[in-house]
């Protein structure tokens, strides 16, 4: 029996396991196929690792702030054939939520969700959100206030696929009796396009003459759409397009664009798919200047094609996502997870390109640390419900929060009684201890606050702190 058998057997056997707990819950055909077609990759040995030595550094991108005025009006006049889809399937769990991040109240008293239905009526575009098993009910929920967005025959929520973890020893489904529901986990946000199929989102959208589709994270305000950017990706007609912004100091450990040796195809290459032994060049901000924003444009018609040639399943690069069942629990079993990349589908698309954007369009919220930031004033809510920098320097505050006492959202909530601070002339907050900030505090350019030891410190309100520019 030769090796491509013996794998093939080991494989039936192991992917049996896979399979029935699929089923059991109802996943449908593709996402077992697509699942299938990693796992048998995995067990072929594949690490999911892209090497130095086959890729090579992006040169200089065409730049979103130097667009033809024409772009604007072109991207106005396909507004029309345009919708908005947002990923909203995460919890929220490193800051202690347990419920869509999205409900966060971010501004003026309003949520993400909030801002995002109200971005969508403004620009007259239909929005769609790609929700988790855990954010659906909830999501539906808050949308019920909103009943302008539904449009006929389409829908206004989808649900992402979800996969059994792997037991890191065996490759075999984990078991949690304890709690059966760390058991599973979304296969990334590259499921983004087989859950369009499965869920007949794509179709209705095609069927109902839409063409184009702007996708980014639910908690980027900054990702807004843009009619200029529209019209450059209507312009130039290309099937896939990504945003990307240039790499900071801040931005070391995240994933980079690059491009293929050879044919000079762009790719993106994660964290998790650096070999350990490059982990220097992969944080060398200069060699590789882009990072993906995870903003992305769509044409849904090549979208479509490309699915047709491949049964549904764009093959994107693999990520082996290695971590303990529980979160929350370093000790507890170690597992792997197969994800992929949204982004990752620009080396899938020929013709595929990238836009440099600006840094304000890139204001996620993933720890307390940017959510101060974004309810300040250093974010500026306008009347079409987009949120713009207003900083005095025309660039994001840098803020680090003592993650000892801000880091889970009740602990941050009771430390900012008065709200947050203000932080339009504000460059670097640095909080080191357990401090209390009353009403009308004001940061003013690089600032280091810190409690003594052992002690929680309530700053006097009204207080204005200054530091160097």
């Amino acid at each position: 029996m030769n090796g491509n058998a013996d794998l093939e057997m080991v494989f039936r056997e192991r992917f049996l396991h896979l399979d029935e707990r699929m089923r059991a819950v109802g996943m449908p055909e593709l996402a077992i196929d697509t699942l299938s077609l990693y796992y048998r990759r995995l067990l072929a040995g594949e690490n999911g690792e892209i090497s130095e030595t086959e890729i090579e550094p992006v040169s200089d991108l065409p730049d979103a702030e130097r667009l033809p005025e024409e772009c604007a009006e072109i991207g106005r006049r396909a507004l029309s054939r345009t919708v908005l889809v947002k990923l909203n399937g995460g919890l929220g769990t490193g800051m202690g939520l347990d419920r869509a991040k999205s409900l966060l109240v971010v501004k003026e008293g309003l949520t993400f969700l909030d801002i995002i239905a109200r971005q969508a009526l403004a620009a007259g575009v239909p929005l769609l959100l790609m929700n988790s098993m855990a954010t659906e009910q909830d999501t539906r929920e808050k949308l019920s206030a909103y009943p302008e967005l539904e449009r006929p025959g389409l829908p206004l929520t989808f649900v992402q696929h979800r996969i059994p973890k792997l037991c890191r020893d065996s490759l075999l489904p984990v078991n949690c009796p304890e709690n059966p529901e760390l058991e599973w986990c979304p296969p990334g946000h590259g499921d983004l396009y087989p859950a369009l199929v499965t869920s007949g989102t794509l179709e209705a959208l095609l069927e109902h003459g839409f063409q184009y589709a702007f996708v980014s994270n639910a908690d980027n305000l900054g990702a807004v759409l843009d009619p200029a950017i529209l019209g450059y990706f209507v312009r130039e007609q290309v099937p896939f397009m990504m945003e990307v912004a240039d790499r900071t100091a801040a931005d070391r450990k995240g994933g980079h664009l690059a491009c293929r040796k050879g044919d000079g195809g762009f790719l993106l290459r994660e964290a998790a798919q650096c070999p350990a032994a490059e982990k220097e060049r992969f944080q060398d901000v200069e060699r590789y200047r882009y990072f993906n924003t995870n903003s992305l444009w769509l044409d849904l018609r090549a979208l479509a094609r490309k699915l047709d040639e491949n049964d549904g399943c764009l093959e994107l690069p693999l990520i082996v996502n290695r971590k303990p069942v529980d979160p929350r629990r370093p000790d507890s079993t170690p597992i792997c997870q197969l994800e992929t990349a949204m982004g990752s589908a620009i080396g899938v698309f020929a013709g595929a390109c990238a836009l440099r954007v600006p840094r304000t369009r890139f204001a996620p919220v993933k720890t307390t640390d940017d959510l101060v930031a974004v309810r300040s004033d250093a974010y500026r809510l306008e009347k079409d419900f987009t949120v713009r920098l207003a900083t005095s320097s025309g660039r994001v505050p840098v803020v680090r929060l003592d993650p000892r006492f801000y880091r889970m959202i009740d602990d941050f909530e009771r430390r900012f009684p008065g709200g947050p601070p203000s932080l339009a002339d504000c460059r670097e907050l640095v909080v080191e201890g357990d401090m209390i900030f009353p009403d009308k505090i004001a940061i003013h350019g690089r600032v280091r606050l810190k409690a003594p030891d052992g002690q929680s410190l309530q700053l006097p309100a009204g207080l204005m702190v200054a530091g160097a520019d």
